[in-house]
């Protein structure tokens, strides 16, 4: 089988979780990645065996001097790929949008982005199809993702009306949070709706949907808190049937100990996952009510996990080698060992 040849251009938080999952895709080959630092974080490239890029000349140079094996510059990676993953900082994912164009390579971005950026948004399980054959689509935030799979979840079923979150985001990256974390304060973004609630409608504009957001001391993980109006009296039973039928969506339980951020957490790397990594949108069960047509439930976001699996399911996407967003999807989730009916089995070493 022919391979899709995939660059990751930005070894951080979540270019070096996508170089890690594209690796373990049987259809995909990781050309290499590339990156400007010159610290622990692409030095770990090195160590791996992974092909390191610098992004230009003066990277180059730069990297070299810090005892960085460089294999040549972006234009020269970009020469041998079918597609890159743009995983740079905010903003600069818009400005190397032109110079992937350029080279005639396929692109994707990440949540930071605008919209406008590629004119296309992307939730595997929402709109895969749309995204076939495109040259270039922006996989939405971790919070719009989790967004955007529990409606749809809940749109599939037949029971979304209209939905109203509330956000509690975490301050910053774990490993970030001694430069730039917040601490006995509260921060909420000054706009309501926050961000998010546009963002999902970037990916599906039919849902009705208004979010609030609230920046928070903690690093682990979002938490949300959802009020769906239904388009009809229904159970809980119901609803958590509709989260079921989703394959990203975990059901865990409040009553079990699972009651914050940082058990669920420990649970991860207790099983194993990679970094104590959660794909999965963590909804929990026991935490579910509906009142008439009134759903009220809250769940967890692994900010530095959950676009992970999407950006994989884009890459099939855009370059058409699967059709079906359901064989991606299963895919996908069988690489990364995604798989929410098993959720407390340990991870295959």
């Amino acid at each position: 089988m022919e391979k899709i040849r995939v660059a990751v251009n930005g070894y951080g938080v979540i270019g070096k979780r996508v170089a890690d999952a594209v690796m373990l895709q049987p259809d995909m080959e990781l050309i290499g990645v590339c990156d400007v630092a010159t610290d622990w974080r692409i030095k770990v490239a090195n160590t791996r065996d992974i092909p390191v890029f610098a992004f230009d000349y003066e990277a180059a140079n730069k990297m070299r001097m810090a005892g960085i094996a460089v294999e040549g510059i972006l234009d020269s990676l970009l020469k041998q790929v079918d597609i890159v993953v743009d995983c740079a900082p905010k903003k600069f994912g818009a400005q190397n949008a032109e110079r992937y164009r350029l080279a005639g390579v396929k692109l994707i971005v990440q949540g930071g982005e605008s919209h406008r950026t590629t004119g296309h948004s992307f939730v595997a399980e929402a709109n895969y199809q749309s995204a076939i054959g495109r040259t270039s689509t922006r996989v939405v935030s971790c919070n719009t993702t989790s967004i955007v799979r529990t409606l749809t979840a809940l749109k599939r079923a037949g029971l979304l009306k209209s939905a109203r979150g509330t956000i509690l985001r975490r301050a910053t990256d774990p490993w970030e949070s001694h430069l730039n974390g917040i601490m006995n304060t509260l921060v909420p973004e000054k706009e309501i709706p926050s961000h998010q609630g546009p963002d999902a409608q970037s990916v599906d504009p039919e849902l009705d949907v208004v979010t609030a957001a609230v920046k928070v001391p903690e690093t682990l993980s979002h938490l949300h808190y959802w009020t769906v109006r239904l388009t009809r009296p229904a159970s809980e039973e119901e609803v958590l049937s509709a989260f079921r039928a989703s394959s990203r969506i975990a059901l865990i339980r409040y009553g079990e100990g699972l009651s914050a951020n940082n058990a669920v957490k420990e649970l991860m790397l207790d099983l194993g996952r990679p970094h104590g990594d959660m794909y999965e949108v963590a909804v929990w069960e026991d935490m579910v009510k509906v009142e008439g047509d009134e759903l009220y439930y809250a769940y967890l976001v692994d900010n530095q996990a959950i676009v992970i699996p999407e950006n994989i399911d884009a890459i099939r996407a855009l370059t058409g080698l699967e059709q079906s967003a359901e064989r991606s999807i299963a895919a996908t989730n069988k690489a990364l060992f995604i798989h929410p009916e098993l959720f407390f089995q340990p991870y295959p070493i």
